[in-house]
């Protein structure tokens, strides 16, 4: 299995119109694959369809394919993982997406997203938009939690997600990647419902310190819908310490529905990318003045407290008839 490597040194740190899958007539390369042939003259044969899935089964097995030193694997990240996701964005959530045209095309950029839905599923959706309508593999950073678990955790390396460490992301930043960080955390994802889309605290502002060291833009990032696919009504305290595990949710179908609980309710999602915010005009070492991280860190957070006020206004019922 080819490795690639980065020989680039390490520093030490602490909206425009929607965009959707049918709006904008984007085409994943699988799918484009599918509908024509390898010369492009026409729908491919299964003949062709065949052949194309063993060379990829041949490549898994012969190990001839290239992941980076993060553990990341485009083929399998694009070919499998993200075609079984890419369903639930398109059919089941109806995701719109905004504001493209905010995420840079081939540089470094920090991409700061509100956390919610008792289950990480926006995580998934925003790297299902970038990558469809931004041309664009988003690095998320995950909690320590996620690479404990052994499947888990070896799956989010293989779709490039890396740990959240300042160490990995300014790597990360300074290869010009486009990296994305949830600052609410748990607080964010496994809040109640009555506190759907209010913002909670980012944190000591580490990713402030990151995306200045790097001298990448701050792309906030307000995410709608996730609110509602869980709905968190209750908790088990107790039994959440016993298994290790920040919370363990009640919804109104879980753990009353047992397995089919866990089915996400189908609410109408909208992603919005805002305006970058620069932080190519401070030095190096602002990245080290709390109060410049504190500032910046708060106008990040008001611009997405912001963002999803006006698109909870804009989306409407969080449940509109399916079309």
């Amino acid at each position: 299995m080819a490795v690639r490597t980065d020989d680039e040194a390490v520093s030490e740190i602490p909206a425009s119109d929607a965009v959707s899958g049918e709006d904008a007539q984007i085409i994943p390369i699988s799918a484009a694959r599918s509908a024509s042939g390898s010369n492009g003259s026409g729908p491919q044969s299964a003949d062709e369809r065949l052949a194309e899935l063993f060379a990829f089964l041949r490549r898994r097995v012969t190990g001839d394919y290239e992941i980076d030193e993060f553990g990341f694997d485009p083929e399998l990240n694009d070919k499998v993982l993200l075609e079984l996701i890419r369903p639930i964005y398109r059919h089941w959530f109806r995701v719109e997406t905004l504001g493209v045209r905010n995420v840079p095309a081939d540089s470094g950029a920090l991409v700061v997203a509100n956390h919610s839905g008792t289950l990480p599923v926006d995580a998934l959706m925003m790297q299902v938009a970038l990558h469809d309508e931004a041309h664009r593999a988003v690095r998320l950073l995950g909690a320590h939690l996620v690479y404990q678990l052994p499947v888990l955790g070896h799956l989010s390396r293989k779709t490039g997600h890396t740990l959240a460490t300042p160490e990995d992301a300014d790597r990360l930043l300074r290869k010009g990647e486009l990296v994305g960080v949830f600052p609410e955390g748990f607080k964010g994802v496994g809040k109640p419902f009555s506190q759907r889309y209010k913002l909670q605290r980012f944190g000591r502002g580490g990713f402030v310190t990151a995306a200045i060291r790097a001298g990448v833009p701050i792309v906030p990032c307000a995410i709608v819908g996730a609110e509602e696919i869980y709905p968190k009504i209750g908790d088990f305290p107790m039994l959440a310490r016993m298994l290790g595990v920040p919370y363990l949710p009640v919804t109104p179908f879980f753990p009353l529905l047992g397995p089919l609980g866990l089915i996400p309710l189908p609410s109408k999602w909208l992603i919005e990318f805002g305006e970058p915010i620069r932080t190519d005009t401070f030095d190096p070492a602002d990245a080290d003045d709390p109060l410049v991280v504190f500032n910046l860190t708060d106008q990040v957070r008001e611009a997405i407290q912001h963002q999803l006020d006006a698109l909870r206004l804009r989306r409407g019922p969080a449940f509109p008839p399916f079309f």
